[in-house]
């Protein structure tokens, strides 16, 4: 199996931007899938991005689209999140995913998944 750590959370301002980490240990990380959810106070889990075992593809929540952006570097075993245009709505707990399918990027159906890094969007 595979372990996930993620970095970069913090407090930003409205309209800022913000680079979340996720680092993977423990197996060939290029044979996953990842991606990207959150948990705001009260609500359900979210999926906000998703990207496949080779980076060629990606998928966005439409809530995110323009604004967030995904991508990998596998010789690193690591994950980011670009957010940029940071809105208070996008305060959350954000959790880092993996499965060894790249069918998840579609069907959100991840099996492996990190602790979680807050973000707070605040003036």
């Amino acid at each position: 199996q595979v372990q996930l750590v993620e970095s970069g959370g913090g407090l930003v301002q409205p309209g800022g931007s913000l680079r979340l980490s996720c680092a993977a240990s423990g197996r060939t990380f290029s044979y996953y899938a990842a991606a990207w959810f959150r948990r705001a106070p009260g609500k359900e889990r979210e999926f906000v991005a998703a990207i496949s075992s080779s980076g060629i593809s990606t998928n966005y929540a439409g809530s995110v689209k323009g604004r967030f952006t995904i991508s990998r570097d596998n010789a690193k075993s690591t994950v980011y999140l670009q957010m940029s245009s940071l809105k208070p709505e996008d305060t959350a707990v954000y959790m880092c995913a993996a499965t060894p399918n790249d069918a998840a990027v579609w069907s959100g159906r991840f099996d492996y998944w990190g602790q979680g890094t807050q973000v707070t969007v605040s003036s």
